[in-house]
């Protein structure tokens, strides 16, 4: 029996591909996917020679914050969208999938959820 090898950017795919009505397309020269029209999670493959290979999600009031606290090493705020309230998920190394799986169902659940007309995130 062969052993199926998948890279850290494969099993990302995966968890999201598997997401109701999800999309991936380039954007900024990363995949990215959409749910609903808009973006939940985009790759960080070392963007402007950072030393990390992640993935940037939509998260929720307080939750960048918590993550960034609880494991520093793991999590960090991204460039350009951490001030909206966005974390990065490193996926390089040894992730805890199950985690960054769970991270990534809440970022899709963010952007999917029905907001009031008018009220953005």
């Amino acid at each position: 029996m062969r052993l199926s090898v998948r890279t850290p950017v494969d099993r990302l795919r995966a968890i999201c591909m598997a997401l109701p009505g999800t999309t991936e397309k380039i954007s900024h020269g990363e995949p990215t996917w959409h749910a609903g029209g808009r973006m939940f999670a985009q790759l960080d493959d070392h963007h402007h020679g950072a030393d990390r290979l992640a993935v940037w999600l939509a998260a929720g009031l307080g939750d960048q914050e918590a993550l960034v606290k609880s494991d520093p090493k793991r999590f960090f705020v991204p460039p350009y969208v951490g001030v909206r309230g966005w974390v990065g998920v490193r996926i390089d190394g040894r992730p805890d999938w199950r985690r960054v799986e769970t991270i990534i169902r809440d970022a899709y659940a963010l952007v999917t959820a029905k907001r009031p007309r008018g009220r953005r995130p």
